[in-house]
């Protein structure tokens, strides 16, 4: 026999899940005591900033992380993280301490109704009955949280559950490879054989199920447009290839007018479609056949068009590039942007080109500046797998934390995070981890003094700038990072940019950049009013 807590230590080691990403409070002290030397714990001075350090470890290692939060507090704090984990399908192991189930019943001091409050955004939320049960809740937890779409789980554990004694249970093995109905793929088969002018779909599911060089085989085998999806948390095609056509636009509309001229359109690993702005129109223009093949059953359900097809997105694009004919290869391609000068103030079109010049053909981008999304869609090309994460749900915090976690899984490659000034505030403690954990990510602050991002929904929405807390001066964003201990500057003229770029690629320190953006030309979302939003005064 051994304890709740030994059994458990175990279990985390059998697992894999020997790193630790948390906020310690009194409730999870009985766990914490004494662990193993094996095991290692990052610290996040904040929740939101724990969890999503953890996020990014997780993508990067395609493995389930485990979470240890304070109580009802801490589970608040990091909810935002655990809906990231949620929408873009990262398998977290999310415990958080209970109060002494001894006098729960009197509801004390830090009684915790987290089970409740995280369910919505989890796979499976659960409070052990028994002390006993409480590693075996941790193996379930795992189990769930890798099967496909993967995603977070949460278990409430008393603190005195530690010390009780029980049986450790033993580690399984459980597939998670769902093959999709080949009687449903014949149709697609059969479509594409068909059609004159095919497209495909690039969602985020793709990396997911491992699937980005049979989606790049398929496309070529094809000789078919590639648009990525819209708002995408991951970019899954190369970015410079010649059959890449850029990313859907986020609403009915407009991104029914993209695809237009095709007469088949297979979406491979993502919604159909998920929309932002609210500019009415048919999913797709009549006479379109629409195919979704997603490994969530969930987003079939919710498809307002087509045809799904639920099930492992690389076996199904291996079906289908052994089953449809060849076509001739085209010299189309894409034109380029054009080149954006150095002017000053500095624009973030010449930020995003200088960037992708200077930075390493595998560096890893997690951002987090909407207003400038556009911009960044254009001029950065990145072609290998595990190169770009965003923001899953509109919900700011993600891209900081995200990227300290993808660092310290990625030591050999650079991870870059460009993010608004606005944004870096909702987890702005996770500087202070990527120097405690010495993860040498580059952080480059688009510096423009408000939420243009707001500013430019005000614009595209027609509501007028007439709204208050759009501005946020008086934020020294450099001096806060050097509080942490992170090396800082701030760019002012663009003759300053490149330099400041490569010797923080030429450092193995985290760094942070500052740079001076013009303000006004904001997008929402890339869109302008040319799609005649609705009139919303």
């Amino acid at each position: 026999m051994s304890t709740v807590r030994e059994a458990t230590y175990e279990v985390l080691r059998d697992l894999g899940m020997t790193v630790v990403f948390g906020n310690p409070g009194s409730t999870e002290l009985p766990f914490l005591r004494d662990m193993p030397s094996d095991f290692r714990y990052v610290l996040g001075l904040h929740e939101r900033a724990a969890a999503g350090m953890a996020l990014g470890y997780s993508l990067a290692k395609g493995e389930a992380v485990f979470v240890n939060l304070h109580s009802i507090a801490s589970t608040g704090n990091g909810l935002s993280a655990i809906q990231d984990a949620w929408f873009l399908h990262v398998p977290l192991v999310i415990t958080a301490g209970q109060q002494d189930r001894r006098h729960l019943l009197a509801e004390p001091f830090l009684t915790s109704r987290a089970v409740e409050t995280v369910r919505p955004y989890v796979k499976w939320a659960c409070e052990p009955l028994r002390a006993e049960d409480v590693p075996a809740a941790i193996a379930r937890g795992y189990y769930l949280a890798m099967q496909p779409p993967k995603g977070p789980v949460f278990i409430s554990i008393p603190m005195d559950d530690w010390i009780h004694e029980c049986q450790p249970p033993a580690v399984r093995q459980i597939s998670h490879t769902v093959l999709p109905d080949s009687e449903m793929l014949n149709q697609v088969v059969g479509a594409l054989d068909a059609s004159r002018n095919p497209a495909l779909v690039a969602g985020s599911q793709i990396e997911e199920d491992g699937a980005w060089s049979e989606v790049l085989g398929l496309a070529e085998h094809l000789n078919a447009g590639v648009y990525q999806e819209p708002i995408p948390p991951r970019w899954t095609f190369p970015r410079s290839h010649r059959l890449f056509r850029g990313g859907l636009l986020p609403a009915q509309q407009p991104l029914a007018d993209q695809l237009a001229e095709y007469d088949v359109v297979v979406v491979l690993g993502a919604r159909i479609f998920l929309y932002y702005a609210y500019l009415p129109d048919h999913p797709i223009k009549p006479g379109t056949k629409l195919f979704q093949i997603t490994n969530s059953p969930l987003d079939a359900a919710a498809a307002l068009a087509g045809t799904s097809i639920v099930g492992n997105v690389a076996a199904a694009v291996k079906y289908l590039r052994t089953r449809t004919r060849a076509r001739q290869r085209t010299t189309e391609t894409s034109a380029p942007p054009p080149e954006p000068k150095p002017e000053h103030p500095i624009t973030p079109a010449y930020l995003f080109s200088v960037l992708n010049k200077v930075m390493p053909r595998n560096a890893v981008i997690a951002e987090e500046c909407p207003s400038s999304k556009g911009d960044l869609d254009r001029y950065l090309l990145l072609d290998e797998p595990g190169s770009f994460y965003s923001v899953p749900n509109g919900v700011l915090g993600f891209g900081l934390p995200a990227a300290v976690g993808l660092q310290m899984a990625h030591p050999g490659r650079r991870v870059v995070c460009p993010i608004g000034d606005g944004s870096i505030q909702y987890s702005i403690q996770a500087l202070w981890s990527a120097v405690q954990q010495k993860a040498r990510v580059i952080v480059i602050v688009l510096r423009n003094s408000d939420y243009s991002a707001l500013k430019g929904f005000c614009d595209f929405t027609q509501v007028g700038r007439n709204v208050p807390g759009m501005d946020i001066p008086g934020i020294d964003v450099v001096k806060i990072a050097q509080g942490y201990g992170m090396a800082a500057q701030e760019v002012d003229r663009p003759e300053e940019l490149e330099p400041a770029l490569r010797a923080a690629f030429a450092s193995n320190q985290p760094r942070l950049i500052s740079v001076n953006v013009a303000k006004g030309g904001q997008k929402c979302m890339g869109m302008d009013q040319s799609f005649h939003p609705p009139n919303y005064r």
